[in-house]
């Protein structure tokens, strides 16, 4: 059973990581999340056929920002790692699919979230993973 202290650590960085810019990431986490599940979801119900490749990023963007947005909300020390690692694989995600979309544009006929690092969105699915690891790791120490 774990004791007061570890108990009012836990507290404390979930506090500390949903407090201030943590607030606002959650919340764009949040809006990315239901704009990449829409685009997909319509994109791929609707003309699969037209960009099946760029379509399925897409949904596994819209994937990402969901674990992103209940990790950084639920701030424990677990889903904390979780999100660290989702951000990661975002904010690879966005540089891979960035530049196969310059290299390759006849894969991409239609574009994804992440093409061309988010210029669709303004940029922001390039600086959103940078900014919550900055955050994650600005907020790491709360739990000490």
């Amino acid at each position: 059973m774990p004791d007061a202290h570890t108990a009012d650590t836990r507290a404390t960085l979930a506090a500390t990581t949903r407090s201030g810019p943590g607030r606002i990431l959650i919340a764009l986490y949040a809006i990315f999340s239901v704009a990449a599940t829409s685009r997909s979801a319509v994109q791929i119900a609707t003309r699969f056929d037209a960009a099946p490749i760029a379509f399925l990023l897409s949904a596994f963007a819209a994937v990402v920002y969901i674990v992103g947005t209940v990790c950084l909300a639920r701030a424990s020390v677990v889903s904390r790692r979780i999100a660290t690692i989702s951000c990661v694989v975002e904010l690879v995600g966005v540089v891979a699919v960035s530049i196969a979309s310059y290299a390759a544009p006849q894969e991409f006929p239609e574009p994804t979230v992440w093409s061309h690092f988010g210029s669709g969105y303004l940029f922001v699915p390039v600086v959103l993973p940078v900014a919550a690891l900055w955050w994650l790791r600005r907020t790491e120490r709360a739990g000490d």
